[in-house]
C-alpha cells in the first residue's frame, strides 16, 4: 500500500542522478564536508583544532554515516535542523564535538550546500543538453537536403528542409548551453561570513587578524572546488542567485517546449512522429491513435518550470535587511523541483530525438499540394523570356491561382494550377515544361549549406569539448 504523497518528478520523470543531487544523503553529507573544511582551515590557521579532530570528522562525513533517527529526535527537541545535525554528528565524533561549526552560523552549511548542489545540478543539465544537441545534429545532417514546407503563421510558406528546421531547435539549445556554462562559472560560495555577513565571530577567533579571516574563506572554497566566495553578503548569499539559476532553467524549458510543440504539429500532419513502441497504446478508447505523448509531457513539465520562475524572483525581492527566513520553505521546493522538471524534459527530449520517424512521402505530398503556387513566379519569368508581358502574365496567374484555390479549398480537389496555366495560350508552355518548375530541391535555397556550416562551425566544437558527456546508452523512459 502506498498511502503517502510522492512527487511525480521523483516517481515518474526525473533521473536518479538528479534526484540524488537533491537527496537528504547528498545534502547532509555536504554539510559534513563543509564542517570538515571549516575545521581543517581553522586548524591550519592556528586555532585550537587538532588533526585528530579533523580526522574523526572526516571519517564520519559520508552519507552512510548519517543517523537520521538521531537527527530527527534532536530536531523535534531543538526545533533547529542545523543544530540537530551538529548533535547527531557530534555523537559520532565525540573528540571533535567541541569544535564542530566553530564560529559559523547555520547558513554556512545551508547556503554553501545550496550553491554546491546547484553547481552539480547545472553540470548534469549541461551534459544532458549536449546529448540532445548530439542527437539533433545527427538528425539535421541526415535530413539537411530533404525539402519540406516552411510555415509562417502556420500557413504554407517557402520551402525549407527537415534538417534546416532541426537547426532552429539546435540553435536555441546552444544558447541555453552558453547560459548554463556562464552560470556554472559565475557561481561562488557564500564562504564563512557569520550571522550578518561581517565575519565578526571569525575576527574574534583570530584575535583581530583580518588576513586570516580572508584566508579561511579561500581555504574552504578551494577544498569545496570553488575559486571564490561572494565579496559581500548578509547572513545569506543574495537570493538573486536562485533567480538567475531558475531563469536559466526556464530558458531550457522554453526551448524544449517550442521544439516539442513543433513536433506535435508535425505529428498532426503525419510528417514526423516521436518514437512509438510496438505495444504502446495511444488511447484507451480509440485503438488507432498515436498521440505525441512524450512531446506533450515536455510541454507540460516546461510549463511548470516557466511558472516556477516567479518563486525565487518574489523571494529575492522580499528579503529583509541581512536575513529573513521566509525564503527557506519556498527554496526547498522551487529550486530543486525546477531542476528535476528540466532534467525530465531533457531526458524525454533525448529519447525523442534518438528515434524520430520521418514520413518522406507525406512530406512530399504536402509540398506538391502547395508547390504550384510557389512556382508561379518562376513560371511567369520563364514565360516573359519567351516574349510574354510580365504584367499581363501576373494578372493571369493571379486569376488561375484563385481558381485553383477554389478547387482545393471549396471542392476538396487537387491543386490544378499547372493544368490551368498549360491550357492558357498566353503562356505558350506545355505541361511538361511547366512541371519542370516543380522540383522541390530548386526552392530550398542554401538549406543544405547552412546546415553543414552551422554543424561544423557551431555544433562540432561543443561536441568535441564535451565528448565525455556523449558516452553511455540512449535514454529509455520508464513511463
Amino acid at each position: 500500500m502506498k498511502n503517502n504523497y510522492e512527487s511525480p518528478l521523483s516517481s515518474r520523470y526525473a533521473s536518479k542522478e538528479m534526484q540524488y543531487i537533491f537527496s537528504p544523503d547528498k545534502k547532509f553529507s555536504t554539510w559534513r564536508r563543509l564542517w570538515v573544511a571549516l575545521a581543517r582551515a581553522e586548524m591550519e590557521l592556528g586555532l585550537p583544532v587538532t588533526q585528530e579532530q579533523v580526522d574523526e570528522l572526516e571519517a564520519h562525513a559520508g552519507p552512510e554515516c548519517i543517523d537520521y533517527d538521531a537527527a530527527a529526535k534532536y530536531e523535534k527537541e531543538l526545533r533547529h535542523d542545523v543544530m540537530a545535525h551538529i548533535h547527531a554528528y557530534g555523537d559520532q565524533c565525540p573528540k571533535a564535538m567541541p569544535i564542530i561549526h566553530l564560529g559559523a552560523t547555520s547558513c554556512y552549511v545551508g547556503d554553501n550546500t545550496d550553491i554546491i548542489l546547484m553547481k552539480e545540478a547545472l553540470e548534469l543539465v549541461r551534459d544532458e543538453l549536449v546529448r540532445v544537441i548530439a542527437n539533433l545534429a545527427r538528425f539535421a545532417r541526415q535530413y539537411e537536403a530533404l525539402p519540406t514546407l516552411g510555415y509562417t503563421h502556420f500557413q504554407a510558406a517557402q520551402l525549407t528542409t527537415v534538417g534546416k528546421r532541426a537547426t532552429l531547435w539546435l540553435n536555441e539549445l546552444l544558447m541555453d548551453l552558453h547560459e548554463v556554462e556562464y552560470r556554472i562559472s559565475d557561481l561562488k560560495l557564500l564562504g564563512s561570513k557569520g550571522t550578518t555577513g561581517t565575519q565578526a565571530s571569525f575576527l574574534e577567533l583570530f584575535e583581530g587578524d583580518h588576513e586570516k579571516c580572508r584566508q579561511l574563506e579561500q581555504k574552504i572554497a578551494t577544498e569545496m572546488g570553488f575559486d571564490a566566495v561572494v565579496p559581500v553578503s548578509g547572513q545569506t548569499y543574495s537570493r538573486k542567485v536562485d533567480t538567475y539559476v531558475v531563469n536559466t532553467l526556464a530558458g531550457i524549458a522554453q526551448s524544449c517546449s517550442k521544439s516539442a510543440t513543433d513536433l506535435r504539429l508535425l505529428a498532426h500532419m503525419k510528417e514526423i512522429e516521436e518514437p512509438f513502441e510496438s505495444k504502446q497504446i495511444g488511447s484507451s478508447a480509440m485503438p488507432y491513435k498515436r498521440n505525441p505523448m512524450r512531446c506533450e509531457r515536455i510541454c507540460a513539465l516546461s510549463r511548470y518550470v516557466l511558472s516556477d520562475v516567479m518563486n525565487p524572483a518574489i523571494t529575492a525581492s522580499s528579503q529583509w535587511f541581512e536575513r529573513t527566513l521566509d525564503d527557506s520553505a519556498n527554496k526547498r521546493l522551487s529550486v530543486p523541483e525546477a531542476f528535476l522538471a528540466v532534467d525530465a524534459c531533457l531526458l524525454i527530449y533525448q529519447n525523442i530525438t534518438s528515434g524520430l520517424v520521418v514520413h518522406e512521402k507525406v512530406i512530399e505530398k504536402h509540398i506538391m499540394e502547395e508547390l504550384p503556387f510557389m512556382a508561379s513566379e518562376n513560371i511567369m519569368m520563364d514565360a516573359v523570356k519567351r516574349g510574354g508581358n510580365r504584367q499581363e502574365l501576373h494578372e493571369r496567374i493571379r486569376q488561375h491561382s484563385l481558381a485553383a484555390g477554389h478547387n482545393v479549398k471549396d471542392l476538396g480537389l487537387e491543386n490544378n494550377l499547372i493544368d490551368l496555366i498549360a491550357a492558357d495560350p498566353m503562356f505558350g508552355m506545355t505541361k511538361e515544361e511547366l512541371s519542370a518548375h516543380l522540383e522541390p530541391s530548386n526552392y530550398i535555397g542554401r538549406c543544405p549549406e547552412q546546415v553543414e556550416e552551422f554543424l561544423q562551425e557551431c555544433v562540432q566544437p561543443v561536441l568535441e569539448q564535451y565528448a565525455s558527456a556523449l558516452t553511455g546508452e540512449q535514454v529509455e523512459l520508464s513511463v
